[in-house]
């Protein structure tokens, strides 16, 4: 019974990891074998006839093969790529796999600017390439997206944009052993068919009127015109700014923006009352009984002996206003800076885990890289608003004036 025993051990008794090596060779080898045979298929329906087929139907044929290299989930393959004699040899099957590796590419940036370390970088290229980058192919890495981030940062804006929305963030940057804040300007815009655009982002040193005419002068220059409405909060210096660079364009002053400055000065159990009084305001059917309903309430706010609250809507009210010259159906949507915020609270997820940039340029891409893919999705494919009520009021106000 004891040898038995022994016996059933030894049977059963394997060795794992030649086993995965062996598996994953044969996984390695299958698919570098399925990728050549389309490649000599592909060349096949480019030379519409077979590898050595005599035939009038020809129409190229084949000059020997190159081979390169490529990285995939199963490990790194050697593909033999056709030459031909007359044309050259296109593939959809290698600009698959390229997408997938440029994926892969931006994925080793992202993970190099959120502050994962070059080891774990290492580790994680081997379970998705089968293959370890070095410290230096990031660097690359680095060099080839930053550069993409900057054409795209930098291109032409081409159309009009009626409806602008402006704001920053503020992250931290490491400079000289010391930690120091660095501001992010973004720009978005609803063009003439109603779609979102990122229309810029730029590294200000601070939200201040030189920063934001520096952030306005760079959007100009490239190209933005036809504002008709810009929507932020009440910084002074974008304001001087907008009136210098954009004088055509009114200003909307964020509504909830706004809420949060009058928030300022009521107390915490008063904040329910005062903010169901605010939105009062914004609920009137237009501009004359928005204001009449603003001195209300102050009225009101000043017999709770909220001084202050009555005087912030008294002096500010108006400016939140704007919006009522626009049409009734885009109301809602351009009288808050929240399309721009929400985006603003995407890049924060991404940066926040980072602490402090090395500097303010990775700073800059890490935020303009997250931009860019948003850009690419849904947010930027969808109509956001149908365009053509302003259209038909601008029409009606020219006809009014001539």
């Amino acid at each position: 019974m004891d040898n038995f025993t022994e016996t059933r051990g030894k049977i059963v008794e394997i060795n794992e990891g030649l086993v995965r090596d062996h598996l994953g060779e044969i996984v390695r080898s299958t698919v570098e074998d399925t990728l050549n045979q389309l490649l000599d298929s592909e060349a096949e329906r480019l030379c519409n006839a077979e590898k050595f087929e005599r035939t009038e139907r020809r129409k190229d044929s084949r000059a020997g093969h190159y081979t390169r290299s490529l990285d995939t989930s199963a490990g790194r393959v050697q593909l033999k790529v056709p030459k031909l004699r007359k044309g050259t040899f296109e593939t959809a099957i290698i600009e698959r796999y390229k997408r997938r590796e440029s994926s892969v590419e931006e994925a080793l940036i992202e993970m190099y600017l959120a502050g994962v370390s070059m080891r774990r970088v290492e580790n994680i290229t081997e379970v998705l390439w089968g293959t370890k980058v070095s410290p230096s192919t990031v660097s690359k890495l680095n060099k080839k997206v930053y550069s993409r981030i900057e054409a795209w940062r930098n291109r032409r804006l081409e159309q009009r944009f009626p409806y602008v929305y402006l704001d920053g963030m503020v992250l931290k940057r490491s400079w000289a052993g010391e930690v120091n804040n660095v501001s992010v300007l973004i720009a978005i815009g609803v063009d003439e068919e109603g779609y979102r655009q990122v229309l810029g982002v730029a590294e200000g040193m601070k939200e201040d009127k030189e920063g934001w005419l520096g952030f306005m002068r760079y959007l100009k220059q490239r190209g933005l015109r036809g504002v008709e409405l810009v929507t932020s909060d009440a910084c002074i210096g974008l304001r001087e700014s907008l009136k210098e660079m954009f004088p055509e364009a009114k200003w909307q002053r964020c509504i909830v923006h706004f809420y949060r400055n009058v928030f300022g000065v009521v107390p915490r159990q008063k904040m329910k009352e005062v903010s169901h009084m605010l939105k009062a305001i914004h609920a009137s059917e237009d501009h004359q009984a928005a204001m009449e309903k603003a001195e209300q309430i102050a009225t009101k706010l000043e017999a709770m002996k909220l001084k202050k609250a009555a005087k912030k809507i008294r002096d500010s009210t108006h400016e939140t206003l704007t919006y009522y010259g626009f049409p009734d159906t885009h109301w809602r949507r351009i009288r808050t800076n929240n399309p721009l915020e929400r985006l603003i609270k995407e890049v924060r997820r991404r940066t926040k885990v980072i602490g402090a940039f090395p500097d303010g340029h990775a700073a800059l891409m890490l935020c303009a890289a997250r931009l860019r893919h948003v850009s690419g999705t849904k947010w930027g494919i969808k109509r956001y608003l149908d365009m053509e009520p302003l259209y038909y009021k601008q029409a009606a106000q020219e006809d009014i004036v001539s």
